[in-house]
């Protein structure tokens, strides 16, 4: 490690991302080291990411996004890590932010402004944003939670704040929110059920409009018009199947 620059890594894990994944590692470039750990891709996500320059590790033993993540970590050498996923792209004037942010020396991590894009249109309110997410520490400062959604990472140190955005492209059309419903709601709810937490139908009837009146009202999302309608109904629609499917067994509702 030099002195005046510091060495930093981007961490990405993948299944199935080829149409992400080159676009993603592009704008990483401005790194010292790439590692994407893949999770076993039917695709061409894996000679991609090879091809981009990528240190590429197949696990295909899912276990989470948490333990995925810090199984990427753990490959990394740097000095720093930077965790991207491959539905988000780092700019000119972010990257330049962090470079800036690991030579000063000033925090041992820092939150990025990401802001997303649904359905076409970056969401400035109803919960999307701001959102503030670490994703930037010196890499023998910092661990991910083994969650298996909702992960995060955590930095033994002084957090700072990144003012350029992390731009995300979450929802690309209607398939894509609806695979990302499902996956979330199952997963969600799985992590309920471990931990014990009940459900069924009056719960995920009462939590979902809880959770569009909180989107839509509450967080402004109608300010971001029709998409702001269909992201509150989503983040409704959501909240029900996580809440039913953790008091729902097979044959019945517990």
């Amino acid at each position: 490690m030099s002195a005046a620059r510091p060495s930093l890594g981007a961490i990405v894990i993948a299944r199935d991302e080829e149409d992400d994944i080159a676009d993603c590692l592009a704008a990483l470039a401005f790194c010292d080291e790439i590692v994407v750990v893949d999770g076993g891709s039917r695709d061409r996500t894996v000679a991609l990411a090879e091809a981009a320059g990528a240190r590429v590790t197949v696990r295909a033993d899912w276990a989470g996004f948490g333990i995925q993540k810090q199984r990427a970590l753990d490959l990394a050498t740097t000095d720093w890590v930077l965790s991207v996923d491959a539905d988000e792209r780092v700019g000119a004037g972010l990257a330049g932010e962090i470079r800036a942010a690991i030579a000063s020396g000033r925090h041992d991590g820092y939150r990025l402004d990401r802001l997303s894009m649904f359905l076409g249109r970056f969401m400035r309110h109803g919960g999307w944003h701001p959102d503030r997410i670490l994703r930037l520490a010196r890499r023998e400062r910092c661990r991910f939670t083994d969650a298996i959604v909702h992960e995060a990472l955590l930095v033994d140190g002084s957090v700072g704040d990144l003012a350029e955005p992390l731009i995300h492209y979450s929802y690309r059309d209607i398939d894509d929110v609806l695979t990302k419903l499902r996956a979330y709601a199952l997963a969600s709810a799985a992590v309920r059920r471990r931990r014990g937490r009940r459900g069924g139908l009056a719960s995920a009837l009462l939590r979902a409009h809880v959770a569009f009146l909180k989107a839509y009202l509450l967080q402004a999302g109608f300010r971001d018009g029709r998409h702001g309608l269909v992201a509150a109904i989503f983040r409704a629609e959501e909240t029900f199947w996580r809440y039913l499917a953790v008091g729902w067994e097979r044959g019945g509702e517990t």
